[in-house]
């Protein structure tokens, strides 16, 4: 096994004054050795890990880290910086700096050094040994371990001792004297009475975890470890990272006092510690606060919380760990905790739908069950079971909406009342609204269950029946009795007011939903226009306006990956050779209605590609809601063309959103003075990937 460090890979004097800029001088080192083959590649992987959270720590370290294709082998890169560098940390700039680089397939023994070094990040005497190494060999052999702090402050300050045998006699006699303090103690203790009683200490299990799972995930467990010594504290972690992970004792977790979880992934195998009392957290508050959230557990066990209020860092779903959430950012993560998991209802069951329609006609919807009549040799009976397959699976959207609204706002408990609250609504045709308000109404309702004082003797059986018993029987009331009619009533409305649109206010709306799909790539705009639009179709039998939205949403959605594999086919000097290969991919992915297929594009040149996606996509939306094209199929791109209504047309509104992206993004990348040709192209050193934008 190579060293995952050597002397070429530290740099002493690290001159760079921007995260990006410390990131490349470091891969630049890694990429002359032979460990990262494509170092825009891999610096596009590290700017998207950093994206997801900041990797500065308290103490000033700075960590950028990924697990990336373009690397051969796990390799460290150190740089120490005078200035300091800004990796987002709250207590300022670091001055150590370790790059992180770990293939995409890293086995587990690399892993497993990697980590190690995590946890020797939380200790002092180590960081202090790096800062005051005199060379960059020193520094290597203290990252591997080949050296102690302890032998380089004795190498750093040899030349300054001047009396070597004083100084060994002046330690000798501080070890004597320091034995002689601990004899009486330790003779006290074991005269001890054997009968005195031992109170039991206050146990905690924990877990940590992290979206890489190489640092944060060990450094927290370092840091919570060290936190429960001190606080004479039975502590144990389980780090599940990306060496994988080995679960804790089912007695020690059921002897378990609290349990701590500090994670920015969803935490494996959750149940194992239902019922008892619970902090959960960003990772990075396990690393900078781990003695607070000691005493956090301590409290809530004191107070009996069976579990632990919603973090306000995050959901069970999309934990970002950040501190200070406003109440819309968190409304925004548990609408769309509903949202994802319910598209693969509205893929499978629409597919299946229109599948039927092409098959049967658009008077299948009125064939007897393929229960009671169903012959084998005709079309017709496929079609119908085709149909009333997609049915059923439409009519999941609105219970599995509000159920995993309920989950990303209360975890596991809000499933039930979510699902029943979601099922309420279609029985009084509240529809996707409805779904909404039994979401948001059954998370709420758990969260304030979860806050009442538990006897220990009813933790146990809270998950299972007092908390989806009181929640069902809350939501339900709720749902038929105070808000059901209103809710149905504004459904009906929206529904009248869509079938009712023409002329103008159609092309309108048309480019205003083209707009919202280009705006962030599958991000929440995207998802909103996309959800109405299906929520229009996932009826028996929608009408013409709700097809003609459904067709506009999904044309626009294919124009940015289109255009960007264009314009990287046409004018390929304008990127770079990652981006052209991207590009490539970015064919099929638009093709088959994946807008994320552009997200690399627009992270590397936001200002330039997204402007010139919307203006493709509005143009999209409105054409193909003129021409009255309609779709009743909800996914699936050019390859459900043959079910939709005016394809020629259909194909032509797509074909003119793509032309006008591609020659918006080629101009504006050109207007901004790119140099033509190189392995950059002419992205420049201000849009390469995982550095800074600026605009033209």
């Amino acid at each position: 096994m190579s060293d995952l460090i050597t002397a070429d890979l530290v740099d002493l004097d690290l001159s760079a004054d921007t995260k990006e800029a410390a990131a490349r001088a470091l891969a630049e080192r890694m990429a002359a050795r032979g460990r990262v083959t494509d170092l825009e590649g891999f610096l596009a992987d590290v700017a998207a890990r950093e994206a997801q959270m900041p990797t500065g720590l308290d103490g000033g370290i700075g960590i950028p880290h990924c697990r990336s294709a373009h690397v051969t082998e796990p390799t460290l890169a150190f740089g120490r910086s005078v200035a300091g560098i800004d990796f987002g940390a709250p207590d300022g700039p670091a001055d150590l700096i370790f790059l992180i680089a770990a293939p995409a397939g890293a086995d587990d023994a690399h892993l497993t050094i990697l980590s190690s070094l995590a946890r020797q990040l939380t200790n002092a005497e180590f960081t202090a040994a790096l800062r005051s190494a005199g060379d960059a060999a020193t520094a290597a052999a203290l990252i591997r371990g080949d050296r102690t702090p302890a032998e380089a402050d004795a190498q750093a300050d040899q030349a300054a001792q001047t009396d070597q045998a004083a100084q060994t006699d002046q330690d000798a006699q501080a070890g004597q004297a320091g034995q002689a303090d601990q004899e009486p103690e330790g003779t006290a203790a074991s005269e001890a009475p054997a009968s005195a009683s031992v109170p039991a200490p206050f146990r905690i299990v924990a877990v940590t975890s992290c979206p890489t799972g190489i640092a944060h995930t060990y450094m927290a467990a370092e840091s919570l470890e060290s936190a429960g010594r001190e606080a004479g504290v039975e502590l144990v972690v389980e780090t599940q990272g990306s060496a994988g992970f080995t679960r804790l004792d089912p007695a020690v977790v059921a002897a378990a006092d609290a349990v701590i979880f500090a994670h920015d992934v969803p935490v494996r195998d959750k149940d194992r510690f239902a019922g008892k009392p619970t902090v959960d957290v960003g990772v990075k508050a396990g690393i900078n606060r781990p003695a607070e959230l000691i005493a956090e557990a301590r409290d809530r066990a004191a107070r009996g919380e069976a579990t632990a209020p919603a973090a306000p860092g995050g959901t069970p779903v999309e934990r970002t760990g950040a501190a200070g959430e406003g109440y819309g950012t968190r409304l925004r993560k548990w609408l769309m905790s509903g949202v994802s998991y319910m598209v693969p209802f509205v893929a499978a069951g629409g597919l299946l739908i229109a599948l039927g329609f092409a098959i049967g006609g658009y008077k299948i919807n009125k064939a007897p069950s393929v229960m009671d009549h169903f012959v084998w040799t005709q079309s017709g009976s496929w079609a119908a079971l085709l149909f009333q397959i997609g049915g059923v699976a439409f009519g999941f959207l609105v219970p599995v909406l509000a159920g995993y609204i309920a989950y990303g706002m209360a975890d596991r408990p809000g499933l039930v009342p979510g699902f029943v609250g979601g099922s309420i609504a279609l029985t009084i045709n509240a529809g996707f609204l409805g779904g909404l308000a039994a979401g948001l109404l059954s998370g709420g309702v758990v969260l304030a269950i979860q806050r009442v004082r538990i006897p220990a003797a009813l933790r146990g059986i809270m998950p299972v029946v007092v908390i989806p018993l009181i929640s069902s029987a809350v939501v339900g009331f709720l749902m038929f009795v105070v808000i059901g009619k209103p809710i149905a009533s504004a459904q009906k409305g929206m529904t009248d007011w869509l079938n009712e649109l023409t002329g103008t206010n159609a092309v309108l709306l048309g480019a205003l939903l083209g707009l919202m799909m280009c705006f962030d790539l599958g991000g929440p705009v995207n998802k909103v226009a996309y959800t109405f639009a299906t929520a229009g179709i996932a009826v028996s039998d929608p009408g013409d306006s709700a097809m003609k939205i459904m067709a506009a949403v999904m044309a626009a959605g294919m124009v940015p990956p289109l255009s960007m594999a264009l314009a990287t086919t046409v004018r390929g000097r304008l990127f770079t050779r990652t981006e052209r290969e991207n590009g490539k991919a970015a064919w099929v992915l638009g093709a088959s209605f994946i807008s994320e297929g552009a997200i690399p594009f627009a992270a590397a040149d936001p200002l330039r590609v997204i402007p010139a996606s919307m203006v493709g996509g509005a143009l999209t939306g409105a054409l193909s809601m003129a021409f009255g094209a309609t779709l009743r199929a909800p996914h699936g791109g050019i390859f459900v063309v043959p079910l939709i209504g005016n394809p020629f047309l259909y194909l032509i509104a797509v074909a003119a959103g793509v032309c006008a992206t591609t020659a918006l993004v080629v101009a504006l990348k050109t207007l901004r003075g790119a140099a033509p040709g190189g392995e950059g192209g002419a992205q420049g050193a201000s849009a390469r990937p995982g550095q800074p934008v600026t605009a033209a």
